[in-house]
Parts: structure tokens; C-alpha cells; sequence
């Protein structure tokens, strides 16, 4: 069996790729933005906010509310990541041991009184969690889900050529509500959106593709018109298609009628000739730009970023993208940024991608919740294979007041907005609706489906003829069923799946009637050889696979003794362990594996059609297996200042191209202890390893083998490997025992940032010897100082149990390193950020701040 979508693209790209010429990059960038000449269709509203956080006196939602005396800040905020870790805070250390509560915003603007004819929106992308919106004192709504994105009319209560108030409540005081670190507040962007009365709708374009081949695509164009006027309207639609240089492709006109205050809808097919396509190598994008007229006027432009691809997904062969045989070499991810909290901002998101990209990873699972519109952008730019996910849970709870208690009222809402939110993007090739529900199991609510439930599956999808098999069906399968016929009527071109922990027949989640298109397995490492066998015919991916634990920079040996934890019998992990597990690939989870089992089984077969690794970086909570003051988790291959841990290397020899060589760990140990020497290497055939000069041997990997490795005594030096193929030398590296700490070392990522408020530097902080080389155990505590046009805006180590706060100016290094975010200011110029630490000589770095042009 073979299940095959085709599908292309939607929202705003900011730039094409990252090689694109800047003139391309402005004119894309141009073109998202721009509604008619000399004004913008949408524009941030982030700046000039009021925040509060705690009870208040008086009603905060009023018009004449007092706020003067209220903390002034730019939005995304997120308000729990500037506070201090405690065990008494009631998210626990599952949600980073940091505090939720009750918070306020209000921003006061004034709208023209020559716009009174038109409609004024504001769009939220995410709002954690429980928020109510007011506009000049008038309740607007209510979303309890903190990742959602809405949308307000504002139009019938402005008060026009005067001053307006928003005001919003967030409430994030019920905790725990989250199995990790969910960060509090207005988080994600805020937009004011200005349009006539007629309109292209909110999300109101679907573009798709269902014939794609070398020499032709047809594109077909949906565009759903609003009339928000007192008068029907005859609206023409013209649908045009650009490359990425601006040029138009194809185009067609056509005319719909449009009643008042509602809504119609248009189809255009276009037909691309030679289309260039869209993939993970070579991320094209092209643009749909929908004017509407009325009569003969323009009244309004949208632009749908897009892309032309084809897959399928094929229980035998696995994943296809564009006729080519494609393993999905994925990683899950959470929404915070480190240091940064979950406030959005491209520049981390882009650094994050930037870093997996590099490992050869090529696709994101969006855990476990819709992501930042922003993310989705970047993956689109950067060629991701992209899991979009709804839900943690249904109705089953996991914490005692997360999104279960919202689930029933709630779910469709929330589901639709996400598909018609996200549905244009290419790089999401399938929805994920769940993830771990307690629903997979036979102990929620009703045990089997009336013929009145059944009917309810009429409105998804389902035929008449359905309702005697389905009759008897248990309710879970049913809810299962309600959801992808949901996904499936808003977006019939992806395969919709669950992440389940359950394998087998008898998970409710897998049965024919709950129409997933795809089996997905959360580890379930025993009962993955088995899929082809229990579920002849149906695709199957790794939705989550490995968890194991590992501290960056930290070695347990031997390296060949093999620690799962939390250990069985009510033993979290052994006496001793103080927080810290080994890089060695030799520390996982009991229902995990190893990186490199989990790399055997994906590599050897070919049914599987890939797997997202838990996880690419680690995240704040869910610190297992350790108790408090852990509070981040071990789960990732890099740590959350952003530095790889040694087994990015093993998935940069397997996922890239590129030469390979890396050897760990340090060398500094104590005289005649036996020290395990690891390599990853390839693009060679053997290695060879000295010490102090003298070899050790040479090795070579068997083909179910990930690194070589060899016991030696330690003795004070240097460490060298080298690679070789076909008898000529590849790469050397070396490592040398390390003095004394006696200096700093800073290394920016960027040595120019966009004087916008938002960009971002990150500077890794190295603790070094006289010599130059990385002090592997220093914990020097370290004090920053900016000059200039640039400010602090985190500070982080890695460490998933440093009491440090993440908002200061001092940072203590971890295991010989920490990190130092400068965000720009709005003024050009330059910024120096300075480093000292007593005892050890002090250094600076030089960073310009270049004004952006916004313009041309």
C-alpha cells in the first residue's frame, strides 16, 4: 500500500534562502508586507507595552484604568523566564521550577479618522495561557489554549481620531499545566491588521498542487473573499503567481459575488511550466499574490508564500520527496530559546536551525503543541521536513490543569485555526493531532460507540455506509476518527498521524476506524521490527525516538557500561550521580535507546520512513532522571546554550556529506588512570590515534558501527587522530592537557547585527590556559559589561541545574564554557561587550549595529 499527498505552501517568508542576493531579500520581504501603495495591509503592534504582574487594585480592562505606573516593554515577553528557580514554585521542576501567575498588558494607539470606513483587526500568534482581550473596555473573547493564534475585530468599538486602549489579561496561575517549561505572558507576536470591508479572509487562501512533474505544475488557487460591507459586492479576483525574483509565472482572473457580511469562495487553477521545486537541498518559494477589485478598484493584496513539491509516504520503502527515495533525519523541539525563554525571535529560532542544519538534520517535530508561525517561515527558507502537532492530551489529563480541561469546548476551534493557520507551508508534510494520549488505552469514558455518536462522524468525511462498522467501536477510536476527518477537510493533501508510546493492534489510536493515515511509533523499541508484519500496508515513522541523557562535557566510565535511568524498583538513579550524565552515548531512558541503536534500526530499515530524535536541544523541565535543583532537561544533543555535545558529531558523519572527525573527551585526568578515547569519523577509512606521539593503533568501523574507540592511560600531553583514506591523510585533530585557568576567550556568531531592537549575538565565553587551550573543568565565575548600541539579554552555561538566573550579568562557566546573548538596539553604531573574572585576564569583542533598510 502506498498513501500519497501532494501539496505546496502558504503564510509570508521573510527571504528566499540564505545565498539569495539582498536585493531578493527585499523585495520579498517588501512584498509580505505591502496591501496598496504607501501603506501596509499588517504591522507588528509590539512596542510601547504597560505590564503588571500580580493582583491589581481596581479593573485593569477599564478605559480609564491607571497604568502610569507600570513596567514599559516590547512584546513577545515572557514574563517567568526573568524569575528565580525555586522548588516552591507549583510548575515544579517538570515546567522549569519557575513561576507562573497573573499578568496584565496594555497598550494605548490611536487610529486615524480617515480609516473609519475600513476594518481594524489585532492577531495574536500565542498567548500563554488562559488570555481575555479587551478593546476600551469591551471583552472581545476569551482562548484558555496558550498556543493558539486569534484574531479580534477591534472595528466596532475604536473610538476613531482618539485614543484607544487594549488591554489583556493572562493567567497562567493554575499549575501545573505543562509537562515542561511553557513561559507565561503574550510570548509570541502581536499584529494590527487594517483592510476594506472587502477583503481577502483571515487564513483565506489554500494553495495546492495536485499534478506536479518535471515539465508542469498545476497549482490550484483558493481564495475565500469577506464582505464585512452592508451591501452584496461583486468582487474580481485576480490570482497571480510570482518567482522568487518578482516575475510573474501564471495568473487568472475571475469574478465571485460576495453577500454582505459574508463570505464566498474562488477557485483558479494556474499552470507552472518547468516549475522549480521545492526540497530540503533547494528550498524554492514562490509567491501568490491575490488582488481583489470592486469595480475596477483595488481594494485589497495578499500574498501566500508557496512551494512545489510531491511525496508519498510507502509502507515498504518509506518516505519520497519530489520521485527521490528520502529518510527523515529529524528532531523534536521544543519552544523555548535557552536563556531568551519562549519569546520569539527569528534570529534564535534561525541560530537553533542553523546549528541542525549543520548535523545534517533535515526535518523538525513541532513537540507538542502548534508552533511559532516564525519557525515555520524559517523551515520553509531552510528545507525542513516539518511534523506540525495539535495536542499533548484529549481528555485525559497528564498535569492537573493543563488543556484536558479544555479540550471538549475547545478542540475544534483550535485544531481548525491551526490547519488553516499553517496549511500553505511546504515544509509540513504531515499533521500530528496527538501525542502519548491516555486515550490509546481502553479506560477513558465510554467503552464502545452508539449508533447516535456514530452520526457525528457524518460531518467528518465519513459515509452513511460507515455507521454499521462503526457501530460498537470504542470511543477513543471515534475521537480519533472526529480529528483526522477534521484535518482532512481543511487540508486533504497531508497525511495525518499520533505520536503513540503504545504499540501494536490493540492501541485504539491504530485501529482502520480512527483513519490515521500513517503509524506512529513513540520508541516502542521492541515492537518496531514487528510493524510490517502487524501492519501490513500502512507507512510507518519514528515520531519519537532514543531519550537518552547526556550532560555536555561530562564522561562516566567505562564508556562500554551502559546506565539506564530512572532505575527500576522506585530508584530514580543511583547515590552519587550529582546531576550530571555521561556524553559517551552510554546513559538512556528505560523506554529508550542508545543514539546509536536508534541510528542502526532507522539506517537498516527500510520500511521506517525516518525518525525525530528526542531531542535536538535541550529544554527548560523536565529534567529527567534527576530530582530539584535539576531543571532542564539531559535530552539533547546540544545543551541549551546551544554547544553540541559530542554526539552531534556522530550525526553529522551519518546525516552529512562533509569529512567527519571528532575525538573526545578531554585530557585532563588523573596520571595512570585508564581513560576511554572515543572517535566519530567519515569520509575515510581508518584512524589512527597517538598519544604523546606514540600510536595506539589504527581502527576501522564494521558497518553496524558508529565510532571506534580505544582504552589508554592517561598521561599529560596531546591526544592526535588521524583519518585516512585510501592510504592519504583526511583530518587531524588534537587535544592537549590543559594548565591553569589564566584567560577569557569571546567568539561572537556574528560580528554585525540589524539595529531593529531584535537581533541577536550569541558569544560563547571559553575559560582557557596560558596556552589557548579549553580549561575542561573551570567554573569561573564571569561579569559582562556592554557599551554602546546593544544590551544583555541572557546569560547561560548549559547546565541543567544552575540556580543562576538566565536575565543578569554574570554567568559562572560550566564545565569550562557559558554563553552571553547581546540583543541590538534600535540606533546604529557599535556595541563592545567586555568579560573579566578575578584572576584570569580580561578580554572584549566589537560588534556593529547597521540600521535596516526597510525600503527601496
Amino acid at each position: 500500500m502506498k498513501i500519497v499527498f501532494i501539496k505546496r505552501l502558504d503564510r509570508v517568508s521573510l527571504l528566499y534562502c540564505r545565498l539569495c542576493l539582498l536585493a531578493v531579500g527585499l523585495y520579498v520581504f517588501v512584498i509580505s508586507v505591502s496591501a496598496f501603495p504607501g501603506k501596509k495591509r499588517t504591522e507588528l503592534f509590539v512596542s510601547g507595552w504597560r505590564f503588571h504582574l500580580g493582583c491589581l487594585v481596581g479593573d485593569a480592562s477599564r478605559y480609564d484604568f491607571d497604568d502610569s505606573a507600570w513596567r514599559v516593554l516590547d512584546l513577545p515577553h515572557d514574563w517567568s523566564i526573568e524569575g528565580d528557580f525555586s522548588a516552591d514554585h507549583p510548575a515544579r521542576k517538570e515546567g522549569g521550577a519557575l513561576p507562573g501567575g497573573l499578568g496584565w498588558y496594555r497598550k494605548s494607539f490611536d487610529v486615524p479618522r480617515e480609516r473609519q470606513r475600513k476594518k481594524v483587526f489585532v492577531d495574536f500568534d500565542g498567548v500563554y495561557m488562559n488570555s481575555e482581550v479587551f478593546v476600551n473596555g469591551n471583552s472581545l473573547g476569551v482562548r484558555p489554549y496558550g498556543y493558539s493564534s486569534f484574531r479580534y475585530d477591534l472595528t466596532p468599538y475604536l473610538k476613531w481620531g482618539d485614543r484607544n486602549v487594549l488591554a489583556v489579561k493572562v493567567d497562567n496561575s493554575a499549575q501545573p499545566n505543562s509537562r515542561w517549561y511553557s513561559g507565561s505572558g503574550i510570548y509570541r507576536n502581536v499584529w494590527l491588521t487594517v483592510v476594506e470591508t472587502v477583503h481577502v479572509e483571515h487564513w483565506g487562501t489554500f494553495v495546492a498542487t495536485p499534478e506536479v512533474t518535471d515539465e508542469k505544475a498545476v497549482m490550484e488557487v483558493r481564495t475565500t473573499v469577506k464582505n464585512d460591507g452592508q451591501t452584496d459586492r461583486r468582487v474580481e479576483v485576480v490570482s497571480t503567481l510570482l518567482d522568487v525574483w518578482g516575475r510573474t509565472v501564471a495568473g487568472q482572473t475571475g469574478f465571485v459575488d460576495v453577500p454582505a457580511d459574508g463570505c464566498s469562495e474562488l477557485h483558479h487553477t494556474l499552470v507552472v511550466a518547468n516549475p522549480e521545486l521545492w526540497s530540503i537541498e533547494r528550498p524554492y518559494l514562490y509567491k501568490v499574490k491575490t488582488e481583489l477589485k470592486v469595480d475596477g478598484r483595488s481594494v485589497d493584496t495578499y500574498y501566500t508564500s508557496t512551494g512545489v513539491r510531491y511525496f508519498n509516504f510507502d509502507a515498504q520503502t518509506g518516505f519520497w520527496l519530489n520521485g527521490k527515495r528520502t529518510k527523515i533525519n529529524g528532531v523534536c523541539m521544543h519552544h523555548d530559546l535557552g536563556c531568551l525563554g519562549t519569546a520569539v525571535n527569528v534570529r534564535a529560532i534561525e541560530r537553533q536551525l542553523e546549528i541542525l542544519k549543520a548535523m545534517g538534520c533535515n526535518g523538525i517535530r513541532c513537540t507538542h503543541n502548534p508552533p511559532a508561525p516564525e519557525l515555520l517561515d524559517l523551515c520553509d527558507r531552510m528545507g525542513f521536513v516539518v511534523m506540525d502537532e495539535a495536542f499533548d492530551m484529549w481528555r485525559i489529563k497528564k498535569t492537573t490543569y493543563d488543556y484536558a480541561r479544555y479540550f471538549d469546548r475547545w478542540h475544534e476551534r483550535d485544531l481548525v485555526d491551526l490547519i488553516l493557520r499553517d496549511r500553505n507551508h511546504p515544509c509540513i508534510f504531515m499533521w500530528s493531532v496527538g501525542n502519548e494520549v491516555g486515550e490509546q488505552w481502553r479506560d477513558a469514558g465510554r467503552d464502545t460507540l452508539s449508533v447516535e455518536d456514530a452520526n457525528i462522524l457524518l460531518n467528518f468525511g465519513r459515509d452513511e455506509s460507515d455507521l454499521p462498522r462503526l457501530e460498537g467501536t470504542h470511543v477513543n477510536t471515534l475521537l480519533a476518527a472526529k480529528l483526522t476527518g477534521l484535518v482532512h477537510r481543511y487540508d486533504p493533501t497531508r497525511p495525518v498521524l499520533t505520536g503513540n508510546n503504545r504499540g501494536g493492534k490493540d492501541n485504539l489510536l491504530h485501529k482502520p476506524e480512527a483513519g490515521m493515515d500513517i503509524i506512529g511509533y513513540n520508541y516502542c523499541v521492541w515492537d518496531t521490527p514487528k510493524v510490517p508484519e502487524v501492519f501490513p500496508g500502512r507507512p510507518f515513522l519514528l515520531t519519537e525516538s532514543i531519550s537518552g541523557l547526556m550532560t555536555r562535557g561530562f564522561y562516566r566510565m567505562p564508556s562500554d557500561s551502559i546506565y539506564v535511568w530512572p532505575m527500576r524498583g522506585g530508584v530514580r538513579v543511583p547515590e552519587g550521580s550529582n546531576h550530571l550524565t555521561s556524553a559517551y552515548d552510554n546513559c538512556h531512558v528505560p523506554w529508550g535507546c542508545s543514539h546509536e541503536a536508534g541510528m542502526r534500526m532507522v539506517k537498516n530499515n527500510d520500511f521506517i520512513s525516518g525518525q525525530y530524535v528526542w531531542t535536538g536541544f535541550d529544554y527548560i523541565g523536565e529534567p529527567t532522571p534527576f530530582p530539584f535543583p535539576s531543571r532542564s532537561s539531559y535530552f539533547g544533543i546540544i545543551d541549551l546554550a546551544g554547544f553540541p555535545k559530542d554526539v552531534y558529531y556522530m550525526y553529522q558523519s551519518e546525516w552529512t556529506e562533509k569529512p567527519v572527525l571528532h575525538l573526545f573527551p578531554h585530557w585532563n585526568w588523573t596520571e595512570g588512570q585508564e581513560v576511554d578515547l572515543w572517535v566519530y569519523y567519515s569520509q575515510a577509512d581508518e584512524v589512527e590515534l597517538f598519544v604523546n606521539g606514540k600510536s595506539q593503533g589504527t581502527k576501522r568501523k564494521g558497518r553496524d558501527d558508529f565510532h571506534v574507540a580505544w582504552r589508554v592511560k592517561y598521561e599529560p600531553g596531546t591526544v592526535e587522530v588521524v583519518s585516512r583514506k585510501n592510504g592519504k591523510d583526511v583530518l587531524v585533530r588534537e587535544i592537549h592537557t590543559a594548565g591553569v585557568p589564566a584567560q577569557i576567550r569571546l567568539t561572537t556568531d556574528r560580528d554585525t547585527l540589524c539595529a531593529d531592537g531584535k537581533d541577536l549575538a550569541f558569544v560563547t565565553v571559553e575559560i582557557l590556559d596560558r596556552d589557548g587551550n579549553l580549561c575542561p573543568k573551570a567554573e569561573n565565575l564571569v561579569h559582562f559589561e556592554v557599551e554602546g548600541q546593544a544590551l544583555i539579554a541572557g546569560v547561560d552555561n548549559g547546565s541543567p541545574f544552575s540556580m543562576e538566573r538566565f536575565k543578569g550579568k554574570k554567568r559562572r562557566a560550566f564545565l569550562g564554557k557559558c554563553l552571553v546573548v547581546l540583543q541590538s538596539r534600535s540606533k546604529a553604531g557599535h556595541a563592545i561587550l567586555k568579560a573579566k573574572s578575578e584572576g584570569l585576564d580580561g578580554t572584549r569583542v566589537k560588534i556593529e549595529m547597521k540600521k535596516v533598510v526597510d525600503n527601496i
